[in-house]
């Protein structure tokens, strides 16, 4: 037993023995060694295996923090406590971002989460109560893509330890509209032809004889088969017509509404056009790729003897399929109202193989 405990092995045992919640884990250890560990004591493989271990096991909790990995926050003793966005401190609507908590121990030493953090503190010992926005069991906070949603509010996060009931991060998250915001409508892609099938080898000659006082020739080789040649890929698909409104919503620093309609759905948007934008896709879907000719099978050699008998031909590969063509871009109405005419820059439109988007000016009453 004292050669099963190598130090290669010691922290894969404990991790386990935690793992499989044992308490004898002589027994376990024991069971595993006569049945796995024999033929690799005393060589590379073992190192190999401990390896193979750690990283099937790196995903229990349990195991983390018995390696080191990982701590539990109710067996630290905590002084402080903070939480950031390393992104930034604002949020766009439908934007996302790591939250990061960092915790001060009594000596300085700082922890901070696992994820974006990259430290030891688990999500689940913190309690995260959000306000405005959301954040899900992994740190991210994201906030609604509905501007309406969140327009005059902020964004708020407070995060305490159940284990140490004294401490708690508070955070603001500020609503931005400086923000490259996207709104695609446009056609699927097409889908990829077959690969063609390759060819069988053709079969090797019979063997003959190579004995000077009874030669006799070998056989030739069979033909291989011709590759099958390869699909050819799906068109893609055309995007639907779009239609744009865009309102300002004046004031010290004006913004602007847009609504991005297709399709029976409608989407919102409230942009700053001073840093920020946004992009209407209504492009052509692209085609599907061709599939793969399949190859030629190999002839068959010739067999042995007097004379040898003649390889067979090798077959044709198949012919690679086309490309599908592509969709036709949706046509792009854009009715906008003459105050904002000056910031229309901030509006970007693409609709590759379709019609030039159309503009026009008319009133547009606030569009929320």
């Amino acid at each position: 037993m004292s050669r099963f405990r190598s130090p290669v092995l010691i922290p894969i045992l404990v991790a386990v023995n935690a793992n499989l919640g044992v308490d004898q884990e002589l027994h376990t250890y024991r069971r595993a060694a006569k049945s796995y560990i024999p033929r690799l004591l005393g060589t590379r493989w073992m190192a190999c295996l401990g390896m193979a271990c750690l990283l099937a096991l790196s995903g229990c909790t349990t195991v983390k923090v018995k390696l080191g990995w990982r701590v539990y926050l109710a067996k630290t003793p905590i002084a402080s406590i903070e939480a950031t966005l390393p992104k930034g401190p604002g949020l766009a609507p439908g934007e996302k971002s790591p939250l990061v908590v960092a915790v001060t121990q009594p000596d300085g030493k700082v922890l901070e989460t696992e994820g974006a953090g990259h430290g030891k503190v688990l999500w689940k010992d913190l309690t995260v109560t959000p306000n405005v926005v959301t954040v899900n069991q992994k740190g991210v906070v994201s906030l609604p893509h509905d501007p309406r949603k969140s327009e005059g509010k902020v964004g708020h996060v407070t995060i305490t330890v159940a284990s140490h009931p004294d401490l708690r991060a508070e955070l603001d998250i500020p609503v931005r509209y400086n923000y490259a915001f996207t709104s695609n409508f446009s056609g699927g892609s097409g889908s990829s032809g077959m690969n063609g099938s390759d060819g069988m080898a053709g079969s090797s000659g019979s063997m003959g004889s190579n004995d000077p006082n009874n030669p006799s020739a070998g056989g030739n080789g069979g033909n291989g088969t011709d590759g099958s040649n390869g699909g050819d890929g799906g068109s893609g698909g055309d995007a639907p017509p779009v239609q744009v409104r865009v309102a300002l919503r004046s004031g010290s620093h004006p913004l602007l509404q847009v609504s991005v309609s297709a399709a029976g759905k409608q989407k919102l948007y409230l942009v700053d056009p001073q840093g920020g934008s946004l992009t209407v896709r209504a492009d052509g879907g692209p085609g599907g790729s061709g599939g793969r000719g399949g190859r030629g099978g190999q002839g068959g050699s010739g067999g042995m003897g007097t004379p040898s008998g003649s390889s067979g031909m090798s077959g044709s590969d198949g012919r690679s399929g086309m490309d599908g063509s592509p969709g036709r871009g949706g046509s792009i109405t854009v009715t906008y109202d003459p105050q904002a005419k000056p910031f229309l820059a901030a509006i970007r439109l693409s609709n590759k193989g379709g019609a030039p988007p159309a503009f026009k000016e008319e009133p547009v009453a606030p569009l929320w």
